[in-house]
Parts: C-alpha cells; structure tokens; sequence
C-alpha cells in the first residue's frame, strides 16, 4: 500500500475530523476541538495519505533552542486501517523527515502507557521506552488522569 504525508489544506478537514471521532482515536485524543484541525497553531500537522485516501494524521512540535533541539510527534489513524503497519511506515516517515529535512538528532513521542498497538507501532519504528510519567495527561472523558510511556528515538 502506498502511503505518503503531506501538506494539510481545508479539503481534509472533515475527513481528518471523522477519524478523531471515532472511539478508537477520541479514546486517546479526546473530541477534537472546535477548529480542528486548525485550531492549535503549535504542532506541524501533516496529512497521511494511504493509496490517495486520507487516513489519518501526524504531527510535530520542535524545539528550536539549540542547546535542547529536539522534535515530539503524534498521530492517528482511521481504525479501519489499524493492524496493517501502517502506523509504523508513517512513524518512520516522519521521523526521516524530522532528521534528514529538519535537522534534528532526537525525537520523542509519549503514547499512553495502556495504548499497547501504538507503543508496538513506535517500537516497530525503532522507539525505545525512556520511563514511565504517572498521571501525566488528563483522560479522554477529562474526570481523570492516565500515565504516559516516555519513548525516544535517537539517530546515530
């Protein structure tokens, strides 16, 4: 299957929104907020695209002070192309992207630490588990809090 990322424009907004509805990804996402996917103007969102199909979404933060450059990324993608590698390719993707294009050495991703198929897909990736942060991020309903896995990736 041919996968690719590319630039988000407004004709992928809808899709990009049914995706994060679904109970698969609002599970670990949330709702998605009013706006979305444009509503946060910090990460870099990319659209993935399998065989000319949106499906899904990643996205990056940088850390531009030279002395702790590094990148975090994030993605999702329509539970009906879970279980496929797909998660992987596209985790690799930008990780090439972030390191050969982007200039960085380091890059970390934090998945839930009960989300066992992603963690899988980053290790796959070539992500290694740094710790564990405890109640680390508010939980989809927002009335409680779950741990996140700390996973790094560092290019040699």
């Amino acid at each position: 299957m041919e996968l690719r990322l590319r630039e988000l424009h407004t004709d992928g907004a809808g899709e990009l929104t049914r995706i994060h509805r679904t109970p698969e990804v609002s599970r670990w996402w949330g709702r998605p907020a009013d706006g979305f996917p444009f509503e946060d103007p910090e990460p870099t969102r990319l659209v993935v695209e399998v065989e000319g199909r949106i499906a899904g979404m990643v996205q990056f933060v940088e850390e531009p002070d030279p002395k702790y450059r590094h990148a975090s990324m994030d993605l999702f993608l329509d539970p009906d192309l879970h279980s496929r590698g797909l998660g992987t390719r596209a985790v690799d993707a930008l990780k090439r992207t972030l390191i050969e294009d982007r200039g960085h050495h380091r890059i970390t991703i934090d998945p839930a630490h009960e989300n066992l198929a992603a963690i899988r897909a980053y290790e796959k990736a070539g992500f290694r588990r740094v710790g564990r942060m405890e109640r680390a991020e508010r939980d989809s309903e927002g009335d409680g809090w779950h741990d996140q896995l700390l996973m790094e990736f560092v290019a040699r």
